[in-house]
């Protein structure tokens, strides 16, 4: 019996940055756990990453007011990124002064951030292990070849002619 995991959302709708710049910092934290998806979205050096920061901390409180509400047992380290989208809103055109009196056209470009969370389930009931540390394989040098010798170029003579 396939058990549904219930899924938590948040949108932020027409933000000021294009939906590609967005995609960046979302694919950063797509898959991630919600911990390491708010540090990753704190560090990351990018205009957009603090609207990231922000939506993800709205979707976690939104999971714990659904949880609450609908009596769900929800552990909050056990959620997770399953998606995490940015598309495109609608666009603003803008002219541009161009030489000769005329007029560049250009396009903002607004986006929609969506993000949903969902809690990661064991599948035989034990405790979840988030990450798994596999013991580092020893690496030995390789053997060295015998070095070929080399050939040199003939060096000019730097005598001068007798005159």
């Amino acid at each position: 019996m396939a058990v549904e995991t219930k899924e938590y959302r948040a949108e932020a709708r027409f933000q000021r940055v294009s939906p590609q710049k967005a995609r960046l910092v979302l694919d950063l934290i797509k898959g991630r756990g919600v911990e390491e998806a708010l540090n990753t979205a704190a560090f990351t050096k990018k205009r957009v990453a603090p609207v990231i920061h922000k939506l993800l901390t709205s979707a976690m409180d939104n999971a714990k007011y659904v949880a609450g509400e609908q009596g769900i047992d929800l552990d909050v380290d056990n959620l997770y990124v399953k998606q995490a989208l940015a598309n495109d809103g609608p666009r603003m055109k803008r002219i541009r002064p161009a030489p000769m009196g005329r007029a560049y056209r250009y396009q903002r470009r607004l986006t929609h951030i969506v993000l949903s969370l969902a809690e990661r389930r064991p599948a035989n009931g034990a405790s979840l292990v988030t990450r798994v540390e596999e013991p580092v394989a020893e690496v030995r040098p390789a053997k060295k070849k015998a070095a070929a010798p080399r050939k040199t170029a003939a060096k000019k003579s730097t005598s001068k002619k007798a005159e």
